[in-house]
C-alpha cells in the first residue's frame, strides 16, 4: 500500500513509520513542517529521501519526506496522489495551546484536517485515518466514554476535534471516503522525547533532577495507552473492511490517577537509579477533564484489537528509551 502520514516526523508518525518500514512491502510519504519533530527523528526509524519536486507516489519507493504545512492546501493535493491511504496524526496538540491560541488550534485542526480530507477525495485515496482524542472530544461524562455518549467539549482542542470527526462524517456520508477516526488515549512510550505529555514530561524532569508538578491534587484520572498498541490500532483501521465512517475509543480500559501514575513511575526510575525525585502539587489547570478512561469494547468487536501492554511494562519501556536516548532538554 501507499501510506501517506501528516506528521510523520513527530512522536506518532514516527511510531507507525517504523512499523511500516519494519514490515516492508509498503511506500510511505511523510508531510511535517518540522516545528516539532525533526528530520533526525524520522531518520532514527528509516532511511529517507527528502523531495522537494511532488509526484505521485509510487509503489516501491523509499521513505520520502515532503517539508510543509497541512495548512497549504495545494501541496495537500500534489503530496495526496497515488496515496492508497492517508493517515492524518498532524494536529496542534494539547489543552493548554489551545486555551492560549484558540484560532491558531481552529486552523491547524480544523481547516488543517478538511484540506487532506479534500486531498483524498482529489486523490483517490480510499481511506482516511483520523488521530482524534478520547476524552476532550466528549468532555465531563461520568466514565468509562464511549462512541454514543454526546459530546460536550470542555477546551477549544476538544472542539476542534470534534469538528475534524464531523468532517469525516460527511466525507464518508458525501463522497465516500472511507473515514475512520480514532479518539485516542494518553499516549506514551519510546520516540516520545519532544512530547509534553505527562508521562514523558514526568520522565523528562525526574532525569534532569527536577521536580515532578501535579496539576491539582492528582485524583484526575487518565486512560494511558501504550503506542506500540496504538500504531496497531491505525494499521488495523486503515484495512479492516466495512468500517467507513467509524469512531473508536483507543486506549486500555483502565481508569488511573495521575497520582497513580506517579507512585508506579518512581520505582521504574529507581531501578535505573533515579532516585529521590521530588514531586509536588501545583495549581489545577483549566479546560482538563476531571476523569477520564474508555470503553474500548467497540473497537474490539469491529477491528479485532485491543491493548496487550500493561502500565508497569509500559513504563520500563519508554524510561529506559529515555536513558538509552541522546540527552536533550530535560534529559540526562
Amino acid at each position: 500500500m501507499n501510506w501517506l502520514v501528516t506528521g510523520g516526523c513527530g512522536f506518532l508518525g514516527t511510531a507507525l513509520v517504523r512499523s511500516l518500514t519494519k514490515e516492508g512491502g509498503h511506500s510511505v510519504r511523510v508531510v511535517d513542517n518540522l516545528a516539532v519533530g525533526e528530520r533526525e527523528d524520522l531518520e532514527a526509524v528509516s532511511p529517507f529521501v527528502e523531495v522537494a519536486e511532488v509526484g505521485p507516489m509510487r509503489p516501491g519507493s523509499p521513505v520520502e519526506l515532503v517539508v510543509g504545512d497541512i495548512l497549504d492546501e495545494e501541496l495537500a493535493l500534489r503530496v495526496a496522489e497515488g496515496a492508497d491511504v492517508i493517515v492524518h496524526l498532524a494536529a496542534n496538540t494539547g489543552v493548554m495551546p489551545s486555551i492560549e491560541d484558540p484560532r491558531a488550534d481552529c486552523m491547524s485542526n480544523v481547516v488543517g484536517t478538511l484540506n487532506y480530507l479534500e486531498a483524498a477525495r482529489h486523490g483517490g485515496a480510499k481511506r482516511f485515518v483520523f488521530a482524534s482524542s478520547g476524552g476532550t472530544t466528549i468532555g465531563e461524562a461520568e466514565p468509562p466514554i464511549h462512541e454514543e455518549m454526546v459530546p460536550h467539549p470542555v477546551s477549544p482542542y476538544g472542539a476542534s476535534k470534534l469538528a475534524g470527526e464531523g468532517y469525516c462524517s460527511a466525507y464518508y456520508r458525501t463522497f465516500g471516503i472511507e473515514t475512520v477516526a480514532l479518539r485516542f488515549g494518553n499516549v506514551y512510550g519510546p520516540l516520545s522525547g519532544h512530547k509534553n505529555s505527562v508521562v514523558a514530561r514526568f520522565i523528562k524532569r525526574a532525569s534532569g533532577g527536577d521536580v515532578l508538578e501535579i496539576y491539582g491534587d492528582g485524583t484526575q484520572t487518565r486512560d494511558f495507552i501504550y503506542v506500540g498498541d496504538l500504531i496497531r490500532a491505525v494499521r488495523l483501521a486503515a484495512t479492516v473492511e466495512g468500517v467507513g465512517g467509524e469512531i473508536f475509543q483507543i486506549a486500555t480500559s483502565a481508569e488511573t490517577t495521575v497520582q497513580e501514575l506517579v507512585d508506579r513511575l518512581l520505582p521504574v526510575l529507581a531501578a535505573l537509579d533515579i532516585k529521590d525525585v521530588e514531586v509536588r502539587n501545583t495549581e489545577a489547570r483549566r479546560g482538563e477533564v476531571r476523569r477520564n478512561y474508555a470503553d474500548t469494547s467497540k473497537a474490539e468487536r469491529m477491528l479485532g484489537w485491543r491493548s496487550e501492554v500493561g502500565l508497569d511494562e509500559g513504563l520500563r519501556r519508554t524510561v529506559e528509551w529515555f536513558m538509552g536516548s541522546p540527552p536533550g532538554p530535560g534529559s540526562r
